[in-house]
């Protein structure tokens, strides 16, 4: 796929790019236009950042291509008013139209119209995909079908018919229908956008037939993301920028690359650059402030609300920023407000969804998150924190079974991340199935412990079968990792644990070791104290006790026979103590006689 890239020409890009931008603009498919055109814009420039001699974009003739002669004017009415969010007044104007062009115009109108007065009417339930708000589409949807089986439907037309088919959830006829789509008109993303989620793994991306032009690479790329196979996607993205594609899309994808795979500091770094390069964007600031989130940088933040605030307060990106900005002031309540928002604005958006389920947790409304993160998986059923949000709040309400399908699910989505293997350890153990949960903990270790528990985990869990040869090595590991631990009162317990099996065994050096250690925490040290004593004690009575006694010979008939005979402390002490109180005894006798 590499060689493909490099042997593409540049100059054929550019001239598909404007074609895109020009056929998108007329049927009123912003997004994708918008998308094209930060394209267009970055491939100008080499990775250096020089500009590049490009083909010029005059010899295109951009002409509306597509319109019936006698049906222009009826399409400049109707996109005028489609530019005006006047839907159902675009779709009346073009309701006779034949040409392709107002034809789609006609079509994609009456679905915004829908989903325009669904979102106005739409209840603080925020309810989405309402069998009320799938019937409104019945009739758009027979229109396509009928189109569709006499095979009068283009490839922008086609797309509109997937996403209904997509809000039917009919997944395997909008996967067909979209599939011809991106290879009819491959450079309509939005089309690439909608298939992405259809596709489950790596063996059916592989599988599907994709068109044979230089856009899949880049759909390619986008589905890895998505399919969080980051290392792919990243070489794949890295390939496009050397072949010389070149986007603040690109970049963004890296970004979220590196996110996914819990390299803060680099998403970090990739999106402070993308903010100089681009300091009006809103698009993925959401994502940006869940790094400073978890970096706990709440000055960043604040200025990341405030400014996006200044561009758009009314983009459900900024929702999200002042949603995380509150939140990390543990003002809950006013962080799911403007979630809530977020969602006001777009139902289908995803962050807004697993934060407000966050926040709901954090205030012990575990019905409302269970809704949210429910929710969530209805708009990508591959979010992995949602499932995990799922196995948490079951886990909560005590039911141990259903928490074990959810972090299942997460633990498929995330085979290599730690904490879905150890939540995952942690239900199987509550279920008694203990080989299980040893797996789960064995593996954690194994991928790369990311909290730093899956040891604990394992030694406890070795500790409650009474297995102390498995045990004891494991917390020797937990203790001498050098990462920093996030929970130090499980460090210090670990401590006195080793000190007293150490005591246990004899082996008092060992003990009184990890018994000082122990000494530094509150919650360990009386345990400590009280050990250390022993220790003490035990050690005193071992310095105290005598040699031990040499074997006697004793004489038995003509020749003398070996006999070796050993006494022990104890049986010293109390034969002097016999000896001592018959001679008290004796004298008193003579005394009183």
């Amino acid at each position: 796929m590499c060689e493909d890239l490099f042997s593409i020409s540049m100059s054929d890009v550019k001239k598909d790019i404007l074609h895109g931008i020009v056929e998108c603009n007329k049927r009123g498919l912003l997004q994708s236009a918008k998308w094209l055109a930060e394209l267009n814009f970055g491939n100008h420039k080499t990775i250096d950042g020089r500009k590049k001699q490009m083909v010029p974009a005059q010899h295109l003739v951009l002409q509306e291509t597509g319109i019936g002669n006698t049906e222009y004017d009826e399409y400049y009415l109707a996109k005028t008013y489609f530019d005006c969010r006047e839907y159902d007044r675009a779709a009346y104007f073009t309701r006779e139209s034949t040409s392709m062009v107002p034809k789609f115009l006609h079509l994609y109108s009456r679905y915004m119209a829908k989903e325009k007065k669904r979102l106005d009417n739409m209840t603080d339930s925020l309810s989405m995909n309402d069998a009320s708000d799938l019937k409104d589409l019945n009739e758009l949807m027979e229109d396509l079908k009928v189109e569709y089986s006499e095979r009068k439907l283009d490839g922008y037309s086609l797309y509109l018919y997937g996403v209904i088919l997509k809000k039917q959830n009919l997944n395997q006829l909008a996967l067909t229908v979209l599939l011809e789509s991106v290879n009819q008109v491959p450079m309509l993303w939005a089309a690439w956008l909608e298939l992405s989620p259809l596709i489950p793994d790596k063996e059916k991306l592989l599988a599907v037939k994709l068109p044979e032009h230089w856009m899949k690479h880049i759909f390619v790329a986008h589905t890895y993301i998505e399919l969080l196979l980051n290392d792919e996607g990243i070489k794949q993205y890295m390939d496009l920028q050397q072949a010389g594609f070149n986007s603040f899309y690109i970049t963004s994808q890296l970004a979220i690359a590196h996110h996914n795979k819990r390299d803060v500091e680099k998403a970090i770094e990739i999106f402070q650059q993308l903010q100089q390069e681009d300091p009006y964007r809103l698009d993925n600031l959401d994502i940006y402030s869940n790094l400073l989130f978890v970096k706990e940088l709440k000055t960043e933040m604040a200025h990341l609300a405030h400014k996006a605030v200044e561009i758009n307060k009314y983009r459900p990106e900024t929702c999200c920023v002042i949603g995380n900005y509150y939140s990390i002031r543990t003002e809950h309540q006013r962080a799911i407000l403007y979630f809530q928002r977020a969602l006001k604005l777009n139902p289908q958006y995803l962050s807004a969804w697993t934060l407000m389920g966050h926040e709901y947790m954090e205030i012990k409304n575990t019905n409302a998150a269970i809704q949210c993160y429910r929710k969530a998986i209805e708009v990508n059923s591959r979010d992995f924190r949602a499932w995990y949000g799922l196995g948490q709040a079951y886990e909560i309400l005590k039911m141990p079974f259903y928490s074990l399908y959810y972090y299942k699910t997460a633990q498929q989505l995330r085979p290599y991340d730690s904490r879905m293997l150890v939540a995952l350890g942690e239900t199987y153990e509550k279920l008694e199935k203990n080989t299980n949960a040893l797996r789960c903990y064995r593996k954690a270790c194994n991928v790369g412990d990311i909290e730093g528990i899956a040891l604990l985990k394992l030694g406890n869990l070795y500790e409650k079968l009474g297995d102390w040869k498995n045990a004891i090595p494991t917390f020797l590991e937990y203790c001498s990792d050098d990462r920093p631990v996030l929970d130090k009162a499980s460090l210090y317990r670990t401590y006195a644990k080793l000190g007293t099996y150490y005591e246990s065994v004899g082996n008092y050096d060992e003990a009184a070791k990890f018994a000082y250690k122990a000494l530094e925490h509150d919650e360990t040290k009386n345990e400590a104290k009280s050990l250390l004593k022993t220790i003490t004690n035990k050690r005193t009575v071992v310095q105290a006790a005598p040699p031990e006694a040499p074997p006697t010979i004793r004489p038995q008939g003509d020749s003398y026979m070996s006999e070796v005979v050993y006494m022990e402390e104890s049986d010293m002490v109390i034969e002097g103590s016999i000896i001592s109180d018959l001679e008290d005894s004796n004298e008193s006798m003579l005394t009183n006689y």
